[in-house]
């Protein structure tokens, strides 16, 4: 039906339009008969808004302009009427616009749904379609398909292009354990991957929803300018009472109708948002509509996790150390057996260090993971620990007084340490750094740029290791020794301490990477998710998710919000003014209905055009 209304109003503006032009060069009355039948051709789809709007107990510019353009035709102002018809109807197109700008997004990552897959089944490969694929099953990508699943890499080595999801074109290496998502592009290599998501379950699906979501999240600005239409109409339709009242002239009274009857800010100042949270869309960043960009626009302090954000969070292994009787391999294969279950970004580390070295790990018969501290697990009749100093604190765990200067050591080094214990005495020790992400510092200093007033790092580490990458870093404020439950309580208290407050009035934003800080996540103004590829916690509790890791995002994504948002306010200016000097032109006489209507018609294309520019660098 939209898309019959939008032909609809293409045809009469082409046919208003050539009319329009034809009555330059000619004086006839079959002129004024086309454009009086046009008019009343386009009256029909605005009356017809206007009255559901009263129905549903609002005003709208519908209705306005409805009576502006009765009252032309009773006037038999047929140019005043045709321009007023071409106002009406480009006004349509651009919410039609609006509307489906979202559309076209979501359209365009629908392109990339594969209807069909190979899985491998009994050595043999058999084609299905895509919707009857399972979790679990074995599905085979060659060089030049699409990822129809998401999944993690069973066996094979490939080039793989995320840029539908992530933005960036950069090829990324994909080998046995990665993981890979709907939608990416195998470039080259062959690989076989184990399912693990289908269907509306997969990244690409989640990210449809979210933008086609996005539109209905309403920034306050737009809440506001739906008032202002309000309020806009009423004060129009009372002020046209009141110049007939004091005896103004029909003429007059429709000259000042023709001038006010807009609705440019109706549809530029969502048509803005609309385009910028596109725009970022198409960089690889999911927003959760206009009001979470009106939000960044004022963030004044950012707190944010550290590993995985503001480093790699791929921590690199420096050295082991054993004690007792046990030698260094015997330690490391007991890391390696504790780690071989676990996801921590430190386990991660110990596996690929005892592959690299030969070690073989032995799964543990039971292992229970204490979040925050460590990992409890049990093989070949041992009770181990492996985690914190105050983990093993906690459990009653024996530390050599060796140990403990070993361990004093690694923290004024300022590297992150995690102990092993066996059956209740501590036996091994690692050392382990983590690097800080290209140009960390230099974004840091962007988001100063753009009004970021603090940063706080908020990190398990120890006060020196802390205070190392703090310095690095040019920050100020970190805080060590931190638990997941910890960071929640200490934004939970900074909120408190810094909301409603004129010296630190300004919205706070927590970054994390998405999987470990989901509490957190939920908590800020402006919740934002590193690498949020693949992380259902993540892309569910932040506001905004930038799919790939990349810190760079996030002063990106705070320029397009205050861009956003100058747009909007800009618009309100060129409303202003425009209605200022056109109302100036009609009491001052140098226009009438015809040319009120045609100054109308040409002004509302600046706040259109404004718009435009939110999506532009």
């Amino acid at each position: 039906m939209k898309k019959v209304g939008y032909y609809f109003d293409i045809v009469l503006i082409g046919a208003t339009a050539l009319v329009l032009i034809a009555s330059i060069f000619f004086k006839s009355a079959w002129i004024n008969s086309t454009l009086m039948i046009f008019s009343f051709v386009g009256l029909i789809p605005v009356l017809v808004s206007a009255v559901r709007s009263l129905l549903a107990r609002t005003l709208s510019v519908d209705l306005l302009a409805s009576i502006a353009l009765t009252f032309s035709l009773l006037a038999e102002e047929w140019t005043s009427a045709a321009f007023i018809t071409l106002m009406l109807a480009f006004a349509r197109l651009f919410d039609y616009v609006t509307q489906s700008r979202a559309k076209k997004t979501i359209q365009s990552l629908m392109k990339y749904h594969v209807e069909r897959v190979r899985i491998l089944v009994n050595d043999s490969v058999k084609e299905i379609p895509a919707h009857d694929a399972r979790p679990g099953d074995l599905v085979v990508v060659e060089a030049g398909d699409r990822m129809p699943v998401d999944g993690i890499v069973f066996s094979g080595e490939a080039s793989v292009d995320e840029s539908s999801l992530t933005g960036e074109s950069e090829l990324v290496s994909k080998k046995k354990g990665d993981k890979v998502f709907t939608s990416t592009f195998n470039d080259s290599g062959s690989l076989v991957v184990r399912t693990s998501h289908v269907g509306a379950d997969t990244t690409l699906s989640r990210m449809i929803k979210l933008v086609e979501n996005s539109s209905q999240n309403k920034s306050r600005a737009e809440r506001a300018a739906d008032r202002f239409t309000q309020w806009y109409i009423f004060m129009s339709l009372a002020a046209s009472i009141i110049m007939y009242v004091l005896g103004l002239s029909t003429h007059e009274i429709l000259a000042v109708l023709l001038v006010v009857c807009a609705d440019d800010i109706a549809v530029a100042v969502p048509l803005a948002f609309t385009i910028a949270t596109t725009y970022a869309a198409k960089r690889g960043v999911v927003v959760k509509g206009g009001s979470v960009l009106e939000q960044l626009s004022k963030v004044k302090f950012i707190l944010t996790d550290k590993t995985g954000t503001l480093t790699r969070g791929k921590p690199v292994i420096v050295d082991f150390k054993a004690y007792g009787a046990y030698s260094v391999d015997e330690v490391v294969a007991r890391f390696a057996t504790g780690a071989s279950e676990s996801r921590h970004a430190v386990t991660k580390a110990i596996k690929g260090y005892a592959e690299s070295h030969h070690i073989k790990a032995h799964p543990p018969e039971t292992l229970e993971e204490v979040p925050g501290q460590g990992l409890s697990f049990k093989h070949d009749g041992e009770n181990m620990l492996m985690g914190r100093v105050s983990f093993m604190e906690k459990s009653g765990c024996y530390i050599a007084e060796e140990l403990k200067r070993d361990i004093a050591a690694e923290k004024e080094a300022g590297r992150g340490i995690s102990c092993l214990a066996l059956n209740g005495h501590v036996i091994g020790l690692l050392s382990y750094r983590d690097e800080l992400r290209p140009r960390a510092k230099e974004i840091i200093g962007e988001t100063r740029n753009l009004g970021v007033e603090e940063w706080h790092m908020l990190t398990g580490d120890n006060e020196r290791a802390a205070k190392l990458v703090a310095n690095e870093l040019g920050l100020t404020h970190f805080h060590a020794n931190m638990t997941p439950e910890g960071k929640v309580e200490f934004i939970r208290k900074f909120e408190h301490e810094h909301h409603g407050t004129r010296l630190h009035k300004g919205m706070i934003a927590f970054i994390g990477d998405g999987v470990n800080d989901a509490a957190s996540l939920a908590l800020a103004d402006v919740s934002i998710a590193m690498g949020g590829i693949g992380a259902d916690a993540a892309i569910e509790a932040a506001d905004i998710t930038i799919m790939k890791d990349h810190l760079s995002r996030v002063p990106e994504t705070m320029k397009i919000a205050k861009k956003v948002i100058s747009v909007m306010r800009g618009n309100f200016w060129i409303w202003g003014i425009t209605n200022v000097v056109g109302l100036a032109l009609v009491g001052f006489g140098f226009i009438g209905p015809a040319g009120a209507a045609t100054y109308n018609f040409l002004t509302d294309f600046l706040p259109i055009g404004n718009a435009l520019r939110a999506g532009r660098k």
